[in-house]
């Protein structure tokens, strides 16, 4: 196991990149339509954080809730087609609601529509990140949903709390704040058990947090028994997870300043050990890299990322995102990444220097073979 301090509440004080998740009974008022002065005041503390720098991306569920509210609805319907028509008309609701209030503050959103299948096929995966990353970068603030119109219960993530996880993975995040009608996670339920108390923080892969979630309410998917698992998804990659009120006064930008609310969620460890873990427990590679003794030397001893110019040959027929092995000249295994580059790219860049990637390919897709934070000493 790593000696990196595993993060808690300091984490949040320190975070740079947060992901943020509003459950279906806070965004409609439990079901009486969309709360835009709710919904107001969740953007005025984002936009607060935004100041401070922080990078924050928005999963924000809502859709089929808004969509039965304008069509008159009462109940959640159980057809898919009808859910689909539901989340057709209360998205267009949700995003105008959004941007009109991200506009208050000077900010510009883009609308990111998901479904599992973007996030399991690899390629889609990493094109997703990257239009994410492009703009965070930008400094656009993402409105993240299911795509609930065209998605089937094949492929559908369940609740946007798994969705909130994932995202938290995709980006690095260090925190996901999971908003809620609850004040967090009880120790029974305090809707029947007035002695109840909350659980202010606990490690995400306790296995006795599953037998104190409850069940889900009428309008959302998902209850604490997803927001468990979600914060279990979450520390895959170090995240830790907050499940709190989004009906306490300021609650993002005090979880930010450390105030303790809500439950605190904490990875075994911390967000690049958590991440090395995962990298070395991929089991599949689709290739490998012959290295020069140079860049071996520099893999070994600085952890740098390795580049085309330190590669010799290679074998296989990955894809770029693929999980490939790294061998010295004898054959030895030195270490294993996911690539930047396919199998044919990365052929005709082999032994050239980085600025002459997009002479060669027309394009660079990044300046490295493998990412040094995508990379693991073996």
């Amino acid at each position: 196991m790593s000696n990196e301090r595993v993060p808690g509440r300091d984490a949040l004080r320190g975070a740079r990149r947060v992901v943020v998740k509003i459950g279906s009974a806070l965004l409609t008022n439990d079901g009486r339509g969309l709360d835009e002065a709710a919904i107001g005041g969740w953007v005025d503390q984002i936009a607060a954080l935004h100041r401070q720098g922080l990078e924050v991306v928005l999963v924000s569920s809502g859709a089929v809730a808004a969509g039965m509210v304008r069509l008159g609805w009462q109940a959640r319907p159980s057809a898919v087609h009808e859910l689909q028509a539901a989340a057709a008309v209360g998205q267009n609701g949700l995003t105008q609601c959004y941007e009109h209030h991200f506009a208050r503050h000077g900010l510009l959103t883009a609308q990111v529509l998901l479904t599992h299948d973007d996030l399991s096929n690899r390629k889609r995966y990493l094109n997703a990140r990257s239009a994410l990353r492009t703009l965070v970068d930008l400094r656009v603030v993402p409105v993240i949903n299911e795509n609930d119109t065209v998605v089937t219960d094949e492929i559908r993530f369940g609740d946007n709390d798994t969705l909130g996880a994932l995202v938290a993975n995709l980006l690095e995040a260090e925190a996901l704040v999971i908003l809620t009608d609850q004040e967090g996670l009880f120790d029974a339920d305090p809707r029947h058990n007035p002695a109840a108390m909350l659980i202010q923080e606990g490690r995400a892969d306790d296995p006795a947090l599953a037998a104190v979630a409850g069940g889900g309410g009428a309008l959302g998917r998902g209850g604490m028994t997803t927001k468990v698992q979600a914060a279990r998804l979450a520390a895959r990659s170090g995240a830790v997870t907050v499940i709190a009120s989004g009906r306490q006064p300021e609650v993002l930008t005090r979880l930010i300043e450390g105030e303790r609310l809500g439950t605190l969620l904490c990875p075994e460890e911390a967000p690049m050990a958590a991440r090395k873990r995962w990298l070395a427990g991929q089991l599949q590679v689709r290739g490998s890299l012959t290295l020069d003794a140079g860049a071996v030397k520099v893999l070994r001893g600085s952890g740098s990322s390795l580049l085309a110019v330190g590669v010799k040959a290679l074998t296989g027929d990955f894809v770029r995102g693929d999980m490939v092995l790294c061998l010295d000249e004898q054959g030895e295994r030195i270490a294993k990444g996911l690539v930047n580059y396919g199998a044919d790219e990365a052929r005709r860049i082999l032994g050239q220097p980085s600025h002459q990637i997009e002479a060669i390919l027309g394009y660079m897709e990044a300046p490295e073979l493998i990412h040094r934070d995508n990379l693991v000493v073996l």
